[in-house]
């Protein structure tokens, strides 16, 4: 990628990543090819509360205006059905760019910190990181850059052409003399990647180890995950096979958008963080609390950096992230019985026809 087109992908990403809720992503009708059926194990056919909607997802797969192509994973509790269309590899454990999913991850080891008596939700970040911030800034909390209510907007100071910003200097972008302080009180979610930033900053300075290996040593080895990772920099290539974008990207968003997995790993993930195997209870617990904010906004984040979305009355748990020309989701109803993997290469990118079209995706698959 080339310096200006470094330069311009940085600003993209960032006036995305401040709007509130991630971008999602739009799926068209077609139909879904006859060899994907669902798969169930023994002794589960049959039994309605375990089908998928395979027609509905079928109207809303197929290449089209809204989507090119699209890959969907459900699983849970006795079900598993996969399929892909349009460009995107037919390979069920093709790799890709998963975005600001990346998140859930920084979140799960920030909470796994807060288990250990690290620090607290309630910790500054300057106690932990000092000197990152002004020292006219009032005190930013460790919960309020998870849950998205630090009051950190836009940057302030333009990002120069060059390669890979390091993540001090992503958060000089906000940190500048010229910037304004955040304003309290917080009366809204203001969905921003700098919060995450500053957590990779935080389990790097409180664990004494890179944010990938910590993100290896406490996530990714002991669940098996061995297609997830954080490339360092320079690594701009996505492993084969390649769900459908292989152009090389420099993994610059980092703790906030720099990892690569594959839906069978994203799906355990999801599905071993809902059931509380990898968080403490009082974490657990936190990870679906809610910050105390007016109601109102469509979709939330919990304290622990969960997506909260509401679906046909049902409500699902996860998260959205987007990277180079793919949208992709991971999302569960409670305690994992139903889990959705989606990863798509949208046409189209107005913010509440795709937030209609992801809905309805999501719909058809529980």
């Amino acid at each position: 990628m080339t310096n200006s087109a470094n330069c311009a992908a940085h600003k993209a990403r960032w006036t995305t990543l401040a709007v509130a809720g991630a971008a999602v992503a739009a799926l068209a009708a077609g139909a879904v090819p006859a060899s994907a059926q669902p798969v169930r194990p023994p002794g589960t056919a049959g039994a309605a509360d375990q089908r998928v909607g395979t027609g509905k997802l079928a109207a809303l797969m197929a290449p089209g205006d809204r989507a090119s192509g699209t890959m969907v994973r459900v699983g849970g509790t006795g079900i598993r059905w996969t399929a892909a269309t349009g460009p995107l590899s037919q390979d069920p454990a093709a790799n890709f760019r998963i975005g600001s999913i990346t998140k859930l991850f920084t979140s799960t080891v920030v909470l796994q910190l807060v288990g250990e008596g690290r620090f607290g939700l309630d910790t500054p970040v300057q106690d932990l990181l000092p000197g990152t911030l002004p020292a006219r800034w009032g005190p930013i909390t460790v919960g309020q850059l998870l849950s998205h209510t630090s009051g950190l907007g836009l940057p302030c100071v333009e990002f120069a052409e060059g390669g890979a910003p390091t993540p001090e200097q992503v958060v000089s972008h906000w940190t500048d003399p010229a910037c304004a302080a955040p304003q309290y009180p917080v009366l809204a979610q203001q969905y921003n990647g700098v919060n995450y930033f500053l957590l990779g900053m935080v389990i790097e300075r409180t664990a004494g180890r890179s944010y990938a290996e910590e993100v290896q040593r406490r996530i990714a080895r002991p669940l098996g995950l061995s297609h997830t990772y954080c490339p360092g920099p320079g690594d701009r290539s996505v492993p084969g096979p390649v769900l459908a974008d292989a152009r090389e990207i420099e993994p610059w968003a980092w703790a906030e958008g720099g990892m690569i997995s594959n839906a069978p790993d994203l799906e355990r993930f999801l599905t071993s963080l809902m059931r509380g195997h990898l968080l403490r209870p009082a974490q657990q617990r936190q990870l679906f609390s809610m910050p105390p904010l007016p109601e109102g906004a469509r979709d939330r984040f919990s304290m622990g950096g969960l997506m909260r979305v509401e679906v046909d009355g049902t409500v699902l748990w996860g998260k959205t992230g987007s990277m180079g020309a793919s949208t992709s989701g991971v999302f569960a109803t409670g305690g994992g019985r139903r889990t959705v993997v989606y990863s798509l290469l949208p046409a189209v990118r107005e913010r509440e026809l795709m937030r209609t079209h992801i809905e309805q995706l999501l719909a058809a698959s529980l």
